[in-house]
């Protein structure tokens, strides 16, 4: 069943077409994922599917009685609403019913009145009759799985949690059409997974716009891609999309070389002696007007970011060692009794449900938090760059030249300078741009223009809080290669999965009460190890043999000759073992390790595991001897 249907709609700002002609049906039960590059229209064409932007031209047909529901980057709600209310205020009028219920409620028990209770059983009636109390219970149940309490005044939340309720808003309300701009932005793991399971069982439309790649691959049947004002459609998964688009992308790069080819043919022919000027083909000098024009109205391929790092010189082996460190807010306690050691070269994420204390955990080993208890040492030479995800060290009243060239006209980039206005234009920043305000930027422009920022000084520890946020899918790709060839030492907190598995080694997850545990590996590996931990605590108990309390201990037996032997070969063997496990441990701690085959990476870890395994059964057996000895 169509929900709604665009035929030929074009708008535009300025003198490019953001949507150009272009057509689009949406079916119930469709799950669209919505993709292209920052400002090419994604977020006007769900105001236009919304009805809250009317196009330049085309037409539009919707099916009757569909209800839409949007979600977008930028929402506004009541501040001085609680979240309840805010969240059930696109219920209309079972919003204002529940209100007044409560309401009532709370007099009656001031004032006990044949007035109020008549006016309160008025009211319930009507919530019984219009499902009221389903609705209350849809909103209750939003509240707590996204960990908003009822109660708080709107105004008192940060902006990541008002964007929670404003998702609660788009949920609530069942809509036949949803439509979701950036869902995941700003809500941790756990809560996308949620998110992630309520948009599998949804039987309206769905179209979202996300450069989250696990949270497409898991969600979507459909892939649109908006680029230079046209509309593509990939059925299929993201992985299917990647394979079609790589070969639709080669296909258009032999046509446009193969049309280059021909307009300088003609060219060349057009020039050609003038005494051949009176002799010419009119309809062939027609044709090559035609296309001039043509190759005139082609619209390139955005550039791509250009991205590198200025390197300094290393730094020592040691980076930082935390000491049994802990950190409170009263009451709630962050950090209890944390202990790491990060090493050069280390590519450590950071894994933690919102308010867990993953920015807190960064400032402590930064030193600009101190540890309630424990201590941090820091190594020798570092040059630490910390990009911060509330984007503190831009001031909104400087220029974008200002903010990067700090007074210089030029940065200088491992060894070679470089003028600022073109280091810009490498971040997709042109020149005419370079003298706006700060104030000016969306937030994936914000984004890019502090990773200018930070990479034109010299480092070797780079600290990155939530760089991911309103970046499309290509700036993404681009940072993740960039941080792969990264020679210094990564802290890295996201919530964005794939990218986390892409570049770090290692991962420290906030596990509730404080406690961080430290995994080997990514965002998949930490689920695998997770798994199999909790497989171990769920086996049955071993079987306790009763022995008899009254009965005399055993004394310990001489070792046999065997025994001895095995005793004084034991030592040799735990050598070996601690060494071939020390070399695989330093193999995996290597960025090249993980950009290997899955087989391979599979198999290192399986024998890690069973070295740990063996080694562990030797020292048992030294120990028992020894006790015997």
């Amino acid at each position: 069943m169509s929900l709604i249907y665009l035929d030929n709609v074009s708008i535009a700002f300025g003198h490019l077409a953001l949507l150009d002609n272009i057509n689009l049906r949406l079916e119930k039960g469709e799950r669209v994922a919505l993709i292209g590059r920052n400002g090419e229209g994604k977020s006007t064409l769900l105001q236009i599917l919304s009805g809250e932007l009317v196009p330049d031209q085309g037409r539009i047909e919707r099916a009757s009685h569909c209800t839409v529901s949007r979600l977008s980057q930028h929402h506004q709600i009541l501040p001085e609403q609680t979240i309840f209310h805010a969240v059930a205020s696109p219920l209309g009028h079972i919003a204002q019913l529940m209100e007044t219920y409560y309401q009532l409620t709370q007099q009656l028990t001031n004032i006990h009145t044949e007035q109020l209770v008549t006016q309160l059983e008025t009211v319930q009636n009507q919530l019984e009759a219009q499902e009221g109390w389903r609705l209350e219970q849809r909103v209750e149940t939003l509240l707590s799985r996204l960990h908003l309490p009822a109660d708080r005044i709107v105004s008192t939340l940060s902006g990541g949690w008002q964007r929670r309720v404003a998702l609660a808003q788009a949920l609530v309300v069942e809509p036949d059409l949803l439509l979701l701009d950036e869902p995941t932005n700003h809500l941790d793991i756990e809560t996308i997974t949620w998110l992630e399971e309520v948009l599998l069982e949804f039987k309206g439309g769905l179209l979202f716009i996300s450069h989250d790649r696990r949270f497409m691959q898991k969600i979507a049947t459909q892939i649109l891609e908006l680029d230079r004002g046209q509309l593509t459609q990939y059925p299929g998964d993201y992985a299917s999309y990647l394979n079609a688009k790589q070969a639709s992308l080669e296909v258009e790069a032999q046509q446009n070389a193969l049309f280059d080819k021909r307009l300088a043919q003609e060219e060349v022919w057009i020039r050609q002696g003038i005494k051949a000027r009176r002799t010419r083909n009119e309809g062939r000098v027609r044709a090559l007007e035609q296309l001039r024009f043509l190759r005139g109205q082609r619209r390139e391929q955005m550039g791509n970011l250009r991205l590198q790092i200025d390197k300094t010189e290393p730094s020592g082996k040691l980076v930082i060692q935390a000491e049994q460190i802990s950190y409170s807010y009263p009451p709630q306690t962050l950090i209890n009794n944390f202990s790491t050691v990060i090493m050069r070269k280390d590519r450590v994420g950071i894994i933690g449900p919102n308010g867990a204390g993953k920015s807190t955990l960064l400032k402590l080993l930064l030193g600009e938090l101190q540890p309630s208890s424990g201590t941090i040492t820091h190594g020798s030479h570092l040059e630490i760059a910390y990009f911060d995800q509330l984007r503190s060290q831009l001031n909104p009243a400087q220029t974008l030249i200002e903010t990067v060239g700090q007074g210089q006209d030029f940065v200088t980039l491992n060894g070679q300078k470089k003028h600022v206005i073109s280091y810009l234009a490498d971040f997709l920043f042109p020149a005419a741009r370079v003298h706006s305000p700060v104030s000016s930027l969306s937030g994936g422009e914000r984004n890019r223009l502090l990773l200018a920022r930070l990479f034109s000084r010299p480092t070797n520890v780079l600290v990155l809080d939530e760089p991911t946020n309103d970046l499309d899918i290509e700036s993404l790709e681009l940072l993740e290669e960039l941080l792969m060839q990264y020679e210094g030492t990564l802290l890295l907190v996201t919530h964005d999965r794939y990218f986390l598995d892409n570049v770090v080694t290692s991962t420290l997850v906030f596990e509730g009460n404080g406690k961080i545990q430290e995994y080997v590996g990514g965002y998949e590996d930490w689920l695998r190890q997770k798994s199999e931990v909790n497989q171990v605590v769920k086996a049955p108990p071993p079987v306790k043999i009763a022995v008899d309390k009254s009965s005399p201990r055993q004394k310990s037996r001489k070792l046999s000759y065997h025994e001895q032997r095995e005793l004084s070969q034991l030592p040799n063997q735990i050598e070996k073992l601690e060494a071939e496990l020390q070399k695989l441990q330093i193999l995996i701690g290597q960025g090249s390790f993980y950009q290997g085959e899955s087989d391979q990476i599979t198999g290192t870890l399986n024998h890690i595991k069973e070295l740990e395994n063996n080694l562990q059964i030797l020292y048992q057996r030294w120990e028992s001897l020894e006790e015997g000895n």
